[in-house]
């Protein structure tokens, strides 16, 4: 974990996945990339006046003045250096070239979460880099204060065995010192008795093969049921004082994203503490 990419559009939710970059840069070395990016106008005629050119310029320097600004203040309380960026490409892109550049390990960006016209604005631009970034991506909470993760819990219904997903994630753990639990849900709604009973048997399985493969017994399973996926793990998650909500994206075809959206991206709007994003690719070549 050598490389964290934070990106800022210098909102209070920005402010919270920068504060959980540099805290977690104390807890094991990594260099930190501040990174801000717009994309420009592109109306020919406006270019053709200048207007477009002058726009760019200014939100250039301004993006790099309060980005230097954000530089000293952690250099001064913190005395951690971090580079910064500005990027005239999308999000998406900008992340996209940087990471393969780069080699960067994990993506630490804020959300608003569920609450009405704010999940449109920050939030869906985090929502919508899980499943397309090839790089895991961290989920800031807006209300989220740093607190040294001391317990992680992995939620699948894949039972993931890919050695770069789990090694990735049980690296992270290491990195923590935080312990690491599984847990599966079951609809109480859609699924039988059989699917259920399924479900049971392999997660205690999955934990076993875990156990077995990373040497850790205190690895331990959970099977949750209930109506509703969100606010049966929230329940969970707050009665279990659990640090960091770990889930794997798949990519799927166009019309199941549109009517059928993943869990994670679900979560990334429900979540009260850091969920951290996996694609089922990374590590992949293509």
């Amino acid at each position: 974990m050598k490389q964290l990419l934070v990106p800022t559009d210098f909102s209070k939710v920005a402010e919270n996945a920068i504060d959980f970059a540099v805290q977690s840069s104390k807890v094991f070395p990594a260099e930190i990339t501040l990174v801000h990016s717009f994309e420009t106008g592109d109306s020919a005629y406006a270019d053709y006046l200048g207007v477009n050119k002058e726009f760019n310029r200014s939100m250039i320097s301004d993006a790099n003045e309060k980005l230097d600004l954000i530089k000293k203040e952690i250099k001064q309380a913190h005395g951690i250096v971090v580079k910064t960026m500005v990027s005239t490409d999308s999000l998406l892109d900008t992340l996209t070239k940087f990471g393969n550049e780069h080699s960067v390990d994990l993506v630490v960006m804020g959300t608003l979460g569920a609450s009405g016209l704010k999940e449109k604005l920050w939030g869906s631009r985090t929502s919508a880099l899980i499943g397309k970034t090839t790089v895991p991506v961290m989920v800031i909470p807006d209300e989220y204060t740093w607190n040294k993760p001391k317990k992680m819990l992995l939620a699948t219904n894949h039972f993931e065995d890919k050695p770069n997903v789990l090694n990735y994630i049980f690296n992270i753990a290491g990195l923590f010192e935080a312990t690491m639990q599984v847990a599966v849900f079951t609809d109480e709604n859609d699924d039988k008795t059989q699917e259920f009973q399924d479900d049971k048997k392999k997660i205690e399985e999955y934990k076993t093969l875990l156990q077995t493969t990373y040497k850790e017994d205190t690895i331990s399973s959970v099977h949750l049921s209930g109506e509703k996926f969100e606010e049966t793990l929230q329940t969970f998650i707050k009665e279990n004082n659990v640090d960091i909500l770990v889930m794997v994206t798949y990519q799927g075809t166009f019309l199941s994203r549109l009517f059928n959206p993943s869990k994670t991206k679900r979560m990334s709007y429900h979540t009260s503490i850091p969920l951290l994003a996996i694609p089922a690719s990374k590590g992949e070549t293509k």
